[in-house]
């Protein structure tokens, strides 16, 4: 019997300890770059520190208006730049439908998205949802379809949210 594929990071809101994951993404940022021979620089950084100030979703010019009281002379091609290579290194992901940008929890492999988007308190968490990729590799494989990359995300309510709802 298989079971369902584990969260990449998922933390019990009673436990997670937010600043550690902010750590710890930060601590990896500068790992990987290090390694890869580019360079984290102090916009990049400021703008990957704060889209992780939380598990929410955070737009460009939410990005750009965080920012101007820390880099005065930051301008929205100032912040895309930092988002494009962010996003080229694997620390961030795009959230398309909601044209923002969240922490990748799980940076320094290659891996498909599932992100569920949770309409009530916005958090996104990112899974691995083997099944659920390997299941879309087949379609496309059947269809003839070569995909260049693959992310899902559904909107509805998390854990938590449902549980409030229902209360």
């Amino acid at each position: 019997m298989k079971t369902p594929a584990e969260p990449l990071f998922t933390p019990p809101p009673t436990t997670h300890n937010h600043q550690q994951c902010v750590h710890n993404a930060l601590k990896t940022a500068e790992t990987l770059c290090v390694e890869r021979g580019v360079q984290l620089t102090s916009i990049r950084h400021q703008v990957l520190e704060l889209i992780w100030e939380s598990h929410k979703a955070v737009k460009a010019y939410e990005l750009l208006d965080r920012i101007k009281p820390l880099q005065n002379a930051a301008k929205p091609a100032t912040i895309y730049r930092a988002l494009d290579f962010l996003i080229t290194q694997g620390l961030i992901h795009r959230v398309e439908s909601l044209n923002a940008f969240v922490g990748c929890r799980c940076s320094g492999r290659q891996h498909e998205q599932l992100l569920l988007i949770c309409k009530q308190c916005e958090e996104v968490e990112e899974r691995t949802a083997s099944q659920v990729m390997q299941a879309l590799a087949e379609e496309f494989q059947r269809a003839g379809f070569t995909a260049h990359s693959k992310a899902v995300e559904v909107h509805g309510l998390c854990q938590r949210c449902a549980g409030l709802s229902s209360e």
